[in-house]
């Protein structure tokens, strides 16, 4: 069980560090507001309907307005995975000094046994209560 919940845990660590370092772009291609075509790795492909251009028999040159438009939403990872701690706040230095110094002291091995009763001896038993009671206990 344990060693299933350990692989189970640095499988899970793993995919995080993954995704949050991955970078990547979704191109999206819209028809005025109708989204057309939808590409994460690759450029999107455009439907068709770019701007024509309709010459006219005087020589003259129109141009029809463009109704596509093309999108991309970018979504940057991390870089660095290592975080600088030279850059810390004296709040952030102050927290992290009592952390180590309790979290270090936890596990102090305590020489002496610590006792408060050493110097008291144990009462003198007189009489057996429960023999004379006959109250024995089973």
């Amino acid at each position: 069980m344990k060693l299933a919940f350990h692989k189970l845990l640095s499988f899970s660590m793993a995919i995080v560090v993954l995704f949050s370092t991955m970078s990547f772009t979704i191109s999206m291609h819209y028809c005025g507001d109708t989204l057309v075509n939808t590409s994460m790795f690759k450029d999107v492909e455009s439907c068709g309907m770019e701007k024509a251009m309709a010459i006219l028999p005087s020589g003259c040159s129109m141009t029809k307005p463009d109704c596509c438009k093309n999108e991309q939403m970018s979504v940057k990872g991390q870089d660095e995975l290592k975080h600088n701690f030279d850059k810390l706040t004296i709040t952030q230095q102050i927290f992290v000094a009592s952390f180590t110094y309790s979290y270090i002291n936890l596990f102090e091995i305590v020489e002496e046994n610590i006792s408060s009763f050493k110097d008291y001896s144990p009462p003198f038993v007189v009489k057996q209560l429960y023999k004379i009671d006959e109250t024995y206990l089973i």
